[in-house]
């Protein structure tokens, strides 16, 4: 069944989807390595539930809109296909690495190596198979040659080749550092890496990397710690910049794996749950020509019931106090029949209405839950969704904090960086103040109106984020990262 969706935001980068819900598996940990390309254009496998199991290896070869499970598995970590015709790869959890040479089927399974690894990547040239961007074969999995990594200074948490060969990537963090996700780029197969962009995004969230099919396309799909921001970039220079393609607003929208295809443009995303003690099961493969911008779905597997999920927007959802918000239900019409707003994420139940409004009499930012019944523990919160001000603002602080500016360049740097900065025509005595990630301040400098740019050189300070800002009560707060 095909679905066609456009986007209903006129930006053009926001898109909600009809078919979204809590998902209950013991798979969760590896939801994101559940779909992979195949050799030619329109193949694609992907593993989703069964009418009798939990999990099934299926095939496609018409981009996701019909498919055929070759073979029922359970507990299996990722898959990946060759780029030989028939061929796959699957880990298990316990890391042991099985190779098919007849599309998955099953009995056709043949162990390679208990040795493997959690991340696998193939697909570029055929028989050629990473385990982690270590090891690596040309010879389908029987042997394996290990890779120097030299250069890599974070943990590993995904890694990428591209079809051009001996160059790949590595994402990576530094474990408890807020805003530590760097990508590494490899020329020579994983042997030497070297820092080619710096993301802003918290170490802890979830990062899939996939190549798209032209020379130096790239996709990242990052979501948060709770899992409600879900958003999808494109770069199409190897990562040095990156393009916001879509961000996915929806709060229980499972995506178990998202994957580039073979033409221009082309992203594949595998959506999956399962409800109600699995009486409710249904498989939705999202398919776009436009770099993830806008989706056809198709609706490979069905089983029970149509989709259980609660979803809801508010407006506004910024301003001052007192604040009254109107909320709307947009959970799924057919099932839902009671519903229980809570406004203030506290656990107490303010309204049972449909789409009641609430006003806010005190500032601050509010997250909102909203639990639809017949299945109770079908919730969607959006987390620091309301946002309430002080009514107290005047004009001409409005207009000083519109006119001071702070960057600085390079970032990441080493061993010094230039900060620049606007500051309003009135203030005087104005410094900037640098902090490190505990908040201790560690530098400041003195800055003037005759000026835009000052030199920084911390000498004495360790590799980390620094904090930097001037010293006036409505100033922004700028990130830099020093790397020695």
């Amino acid at each position: 069944m095909l679905k066609t969706l456009f986007n209903p935001d006129s930006s053009g980068k926001k898109i909600c989807f009809i078919a979204i819900a809590i998902i209950f598996t013991s798979t969760l940990l590896f939801a994101d390595h559940k779909i992979t390309r195949g050799p030619d254009i329109g193949e694609i496998y992907f593993i989703g539930p069964t009418a009798t199991t939990e999990e099934g290896l299926y095939h496609s070869t018409n981009f996701g809109e019909t498919a055929v499970c070759v073979d029922s598995i359970n507990m299996v970590a990722r898959i990946c296909a060759d780029r030989t015709t028939g061929s796959i790869y699957k880990i298990d959890h316990s890391t042991n690495m099985f190779y098919s040479n007849n599309y998955g089927q099953f009995g056709s399974w043949v162990f390679r190596t208990s040795e493997g690894s959690y991340e696998i990547e193939s697909g570029r040239n055929e028989g050629e198979i990473f385990k982690g961007p270590g090891m690596s074969s040309n010879d389908y999995g029987y042997t394996f040659t290990q890779h120097s990594l030299n250069g890599c200074f974070c943990s590993i948490k995904a890694f990428e080749i591209v079809n051009q060969d001996s160059i790949g990537y590595i994402l990576g963090d530094i474990y408890g550092i807020l805003d530590s996700l760097f990508l590494l780029i490899s020329y020579d197969n994983f042997e030497n890496l070297e820092l080619q962009y710096a993301f802003d995004f918290y170490w802890s969230n979830k990062i899939s990397l996939s190549r798209g099919t032209e020379i130096g396309e790239l996709f990242l799909y990052k979501k948060t710690i709770y899992g409600e921001e879900k958003e999808l970039f494109y770069s199409n220079d190897y990562g040095q910049t990156w393009e916001l393609k879509n961000t996915f607003n929806c709060p229980n929208l499972p995506i178990c794996g998202i994957v580039g295809g073979r033409q221009p443009g082309e992203l594949f995303m595998n959506i999956e749950y399962v409800q109600l003690m699995s009486q409710i099961k249904h498989t939705y493969i999202y398919h776009s020509l436009d770099y993830g911008e806008t989706f056809n779905v198709y609706h490979p597997f069905s089983y029970g019931d149509e989709p259980i999920y609660a979803n809801f927007e508010a407006t506004p959802t910024e301003g001052s106090v007192p604040l009254a918000v109107q909320f709307t239900d947009l959970s799924n019409g057919d099932v839902a029949s009671t519903w229980k707003w809570d406004f203030q994420n506290d656990g107490i139940i303010d309204s049972y209405e449909q789409n009641p409004e609430y006003t806010y009499q005190d500032t601050g930012y509010y997250s909102v839950s909203l639990t639809v019944h017949p299945l109770d523990l079908n919730t969607a919160t959006r987390y620091d969704y309301i946002h309430v001000t002080e009514n107290n603002a005047c004009g001409d602080e409005l207009i000083q904090i519109s006119e001071i500016e702070l960057s600085n360049s390079p970032n990441p740097f080493n061993p010094k960086t230039t900060i620049s900065y606007n500051i309003p025509i009135n203030v005087e005595n104005s410094r900037i103040e640098i902090y490190n990630i505990k908040g201790q301040l560690v530098d400041k400098m003195a800055v003037s109106r005759q000026h835009s740019a000052v030199s920084w050189n911390p000498k004495d300070l360790s590799s980390g984020i620094y904090l930097y800002k001037l010293n006036l009560s409505n100033s922004p707060v700028k990130k830099m990262i020093l790397l020695k």
